[in-house]
């Protein structure tokens, strides 16, 4: 790339992120790398509001899930050793736990069917800013017996894996995560900003501050009080977080086969392909396969994508929950590839008259599931369990989920009620759209215990309307959240929250006229069984 293309380059990549870039705002740092060199490292914004500090290529963040490549680094080499058996339980070397029938090369791939332990305990009204120690986290893991599903059978996304594969590796090797990590990875490769700092309240130099956007404008301090681990600890910086994806194109790490282990797939039990590695994704981009991670904490974004056929890697982290660092990553890569002939041509926007006259709210009784269809400023937006997310066209026409972490995507509607939804693993679902909800069941008001969560939640029914008051191992008293009708004897639940509520489809369960309990879904839980209790 000449001095003048890079120019050309940086002022598009400034167009992309003008709107963090200014004075009292956060916002976000880009690298780009191609071949081994820095295209352009920048700063767009404030690490600190307070301080009046702005971010550059130097600045620390937390990059959330990103971390769990790092760790099933780790794993591979201690499999590499013999120390480590990636087809033994996750309970030969955690005995607390249930001796479920997973395995860890599983909870490597998000194909072990184990819940997220953060919506085990959100289900119970905890929230990511309830203190919570690393015992309260190991108890709910512990006291859970459920499984989404029959382990390799299907792909769903969950912090479970990692941090117990985390636990894992501090048995094997006897010292906390935080210096095996260290010693195996960032020291000997030269990332000197990136440590594990698993405690809320540690000193981490150089740290920007979190920020989520305000009520009304301005922007807010974002809280959190659970301790991190396995599945997202690590804070890192641009730089260093380029000097790793140098080492996916000239490894240095032992064993010598470590990247190409990371990034191998394997199929689910039924032969259905799955896009999730081992703490990587593979995906593709106008054509050219990428690979890489993205990470969410409560003011905190992030996003490492590499194209291997371009030798290009970027690199978006950002300290405001409101920037989409997937997207911008993505628009990054393709400002950088232009004009060379690599990338097929963008897929035609969908038509938004059919989609238009399709938005509404869509349910399964069959998945227990539930979504809303709408288009927004000229994209269609799909809004499940209260998260929103933009669809995409894909190659074959139909619209998809733009990150991936979880697996959604729409047959494009040609009329009718019902919409065709492909949920991963081979399996297309029909959708019905809801021109009406019904009340929820009167006789639904009661108190409802999960054995797999600790949590009790009582409904009860207040006029025309039902609230649902959860209490957990961690919390009592949140605020309660409202109980909606779906479908005849299926309703949607609602535990609030400060940052992501945890909403979830419930089927009403009968032993003859009388209710016997709920089975409950949300995103990263499945038929997960409550019981009606006297009291």
């Amino acid at each position: 790339m000449t001095a003048i293309d890079a120019l050309a380059l940086e002022a598009r990549i400034d167009a992309l992120f003008a709107r963090w870039n200014r004075p009292g705002s956060p916002g976000a740092v880009i690298g780009i790398a191609r071949a081994g060199e820095i295209v352009l490292a920048k700063g767009y914004g404030m690490a600190s509001l307070e301080h009046a500090v702005p971010i550059t290529p130097a600045t620390r963040f937390r990059i959330a899930s990103v971390t769990k490549q790092f760790v099933c680094a780790a794993a591979l080499m201690l499999a590499d050793e013999g120390r480590l058996d990636l087809a033994a339980r996750p309970s030969r070397y955690l005995p607390a736990l249930p001796d479920l029938p997973v395995r860890i090369d599983q909870m490597m791939r998000n194909t072990s069917g184990l819940p997220d332990f953060l919506e085990l305990l959100r289900l119970g009204g905890a929230a990511l800013d309830d203190p919570a120690s690393a015992g309260d986290i190991d108890a709910a893991i512990a006291r859970n017996r459920h499984l989404n599903f029959e382990p390799g059978s299907r792909f769903l996304y969950s912090n479970t894996n990692f941090l117990l594969l985390g636990r894992i590796i501090e048995t094997i090797e006897g010292r906390p995560l935080a210096e095996v990590l260290r010693g195996r990875i960032f020291a000997p490769l030269g990332m000197a900003a990136t440590e594990l700092t698993p405690g809320i309240d540690a000193v981490v130099p150089g740290l920007a501050g979190g920020y989520l956007d305000g009520p009304g404008g301005g922007f807010r301090r974002a809280a959190h009080a659970f301790p991190l681990a396995g599945e997202g600890g690590l804070v890192s910086s641009l730089q260093d977080l380029l000097i790793w994806s140098r080492h996916f194109e000239r490894p240095r790490l032992s064993p010598a086969g470590l990247v190409n282990r990371l990034m191998e797939q394997a199929p689910l039990t039924n032969g259905a392909s799955s896009a999730y590695a081992r703490g990587i994704e593979h995906g593709s981009l106008r054509g050219l396969g990428c690979l890489g991670h993205g990470g969410l904490w409560p003011g905190y974004r992030t996003e490492f994508l590499r194209l291997p056929a371009a030798n290009l890697t970027v690199v978006v982290i950002a300290n405001l929950g409101s920037v989409d660092p997937h997207i911008l990553a993505r628009a990054a890569a393709v400002e950088a590839l232009a004009g060379e002939g690599i990338l097929q041509p963008a897929s035609p926007p969908p038509d938004l008259a059919p989609l238009e006259a399709a938005a509404g709210t869509y349910a399964s009784a069959e998945e227990l599931s539930l979504f809303t269809l709408d288009v927004v400023d000229g994209r269609p937006r799909v809004t499940q369990g209260g998260i929103p997310f933009w669809l995409a066209p894909r190659e074959d026409g139909w619209l998809a989920a733009e990150r991936g972490s979880f697996e959604f995507a729409l047959k494009p509607p040609a009329g009718g009620e019902t919409l065709q939804v492909a949920l991963g693993a081979g399996r297309t679902v029909p959708f019905t759209r809801l021109d009406s909800r019904p009340a929820p069941p009167a006789d639904l008001a009661g108190t409802y215990v999960s054995a797999d969560t600790g949590a009790t939640w009582i409904i009860r029914r207040e006029g025309d309307a039902m609230t649902l008051s959860a209490s957990g191992p961690l919390r009592a008293g949140r605020p309660p959240g409202p109980v909606r009708g779906v479908l005849a004897d299926v309703v949607e639940v609602e535990v609030p929250s400060n940052w992501l509520p945890s909403i979830g489809i419930a089927r009403i369960e009968r032993e003859g006229a009388h209710v016997s309990g709920l089975t409950v879904s949300t995103g990263r839980i499945k038929r997960m069984r409550f019981e009606r209790v006297a009291v």
